[in-house]
């Protein structure tokens, strides 16, 4: 079984769109985000993105298209040196009551299923609250929140209860060098 590192989509590989992106025309790409990727550390773990994308629940975008962007996406982190392993997504607006929506960790668990994963070993980054709780309840070794896109207004709202412990960082390559530090029993500062 592999350790992975789980990345919300929008937030930390490119920025949120409060109106949701719906091509790929609409994508801004997070530069050290994608570059962080690359890091030769990163070639221990698997790397997964897991993305909630209610705007195709909502019919404001076809679940094809949104398969496109993810897959563009894929593609241009490869094109600079970097490694996705999988990419999975909820189509579901938050009333449809699924599991697969974070906060709850149905997608982590699916690809921790599908990609021989040790979520004990893991650990999931992103920019929201319902990212950390994902982390949390899929039983993962650590959860981060990062600054990029809602993290910083995240941080300023009530820290929810059931959110027992998480890293804060500014961006993806500082979570990443937290990561290897702490994988790797070496003492760090906290970078937030």
């Amino acid at each position: 079984m592999y350790p992975a590192i789980f990345l919300d989509r929008d937030g930390v590989l490119i920025e949120n769109r409060s109106d949701y992106v719906r091509g790929w025309s609409q994508v801004k790409i997070i530069p050290e985000a994608i570059r962080a990727l690359s890091l030769e550390p990163i070639k221990k773990y698997k790397v997964v993105i897991v993305t909630n994308q209610s705007a195709i629940g909502r019919g404001l975008i076809l679940l094809k298209t949104a398969q496109e962007i993810n897959q563009q996406l894929i593609n241009l982190i490869r094109d600079h040196g970097g490694q996705i392993d999988g990419v999975y997504m909820c189509p579901h607006q938050p009333e449809d009551g699924c599991s697969c929506r974070k906060p709850l960790p149905g997608l982590l668990l699916q690809a921790a299923k599908d990609l021989s994963l040790d979520l004990q070993r893991s650990w999931m980054i992103g920019d929201a609250w319902s990212d950390v709780q994902a982390g949390e309840a899929a039983g993962m070794r650590g959860t981060i929140l990062l600054k990029t896109g809602r993290g910083s207004e995240q941080l300023l709202q009530h820290r929810l209860e059931m959110v027992t412990g998480n890293l804060v960082f500014d961006n993806l390559p500082l979570a990443f060098e937290a990561i290897f530090s702490i994988d790797n029993n070496t003492v760090i500062r906290s970078r937030s």
